[in-house]
């Protein structure tokens, strides 16, 4: 590590869960963000500014007038543009040392396995059930762990799944296919630090995934209430019968 290295990140270095060795692991790793939007946005930028060495940002949207209430990685400037290269430019003039590849299109599951295949871990900042359900399949393919994150109104939602973690649950085990209907922002409206908490929050648990230090929320959901600023904590089983990692073969923690 060089000295502007150890200057820049020095704040986290002096943490004894991180140090030198958990500040190398972070600029050793490769994280494939889903959605560069209202989540993805926050988690993309403390990341850059951890230091995570790679960054994937995968979205094929472009920036509007509406994104710019809560998706801080875009300005005014960019309406219009390329949601993942608006973000990009801005995660660069944040560190400019963290490398930073742009998918900037629609992605089949077998891309999406490819795009994952080498990273450390996944986050879905994605507002539909399809993709967070191939995002998912993929994540237990490779055996990548997934940082799943929502929001929508004042609510919002966090959790880990990992499947090198055998007791695990996936996200199929929350939510089964073709159970309920996407909620989106467009139609519901979302307060804009709600996604914020939500988003800083998956990088946080992404960060700990790389460091392999502290409890990860692998086996827990944890749901806020922004109206009453409340957080609730739910036990998250497996399901044995789980469509998608029912037939992974348990193993211990």
């Amino acid at each position: 590590m060089k000295d502007d290295q150890l200057l820049r990140y020095s704040r986290q270095i002096m943490l004894p869960q991180v140090d030198i060795v958990g500040q190398q692991a972070f600029l050793d790793s490769h994280v494939v963000i889903v959605g560069v939007g209202g989540l993805g946005s926050p988690a993309a930028m403390y990341l850059a500014a951890a230091g995570v060495g790679s960054l994937t940002l995968v979205d094929d949207d472009v920036v509007e007038l509406s994104n710019l209430q809560r998706q801080l990685a875009h300005s005014e400037s960019d309406i219009g543009k390329s949601k993942a290269e608006s973000a990009a430019v801005t995660l660069r003039e944040i560190n400019s040392e963290v490398k930073v590849h742009v998918v900037n299109r629609r992605v089949g599951a077998a891309e999406l396995s490819q795009l994952i295949s080498c990273a450390s871990v996944v986050l879905d900042a994605t507002d539909n059930f399809d993709t967070r359900f191939a995002i998912n399949r993929a994540c237990l393919s490779a055996g990548i762990p997934l940082v799943s994150g929502a929001a929508i109104r004042l609510e919002g939602q966090v959790a880990v799944f990992d499947s090198r973690v055998g007791t695990s649950p996936c996200y199929e085990c929350l939510y089964k296919a073709g159970e309920g209907g996407d909620l989106t922002c467009a139609d519901n409206g979302v307060l804009a630090p709600v996604v914020g908490i939500v988003g800083s929050m998956q990088a946080l648990e992404a960060l700990k995934l790389i460091g392999g230090f502290g409890e990860t929320l692998v086996g827990r959901l944890l749901l806020l209430d922004a109206s009453n600023m409340q957080w609730r904590e739910m036990k998250l089983p497996r399901d044995p019968d789980c469509a998608a990692c029912g037939t992974i073969e348990e193993s211990p923690a």
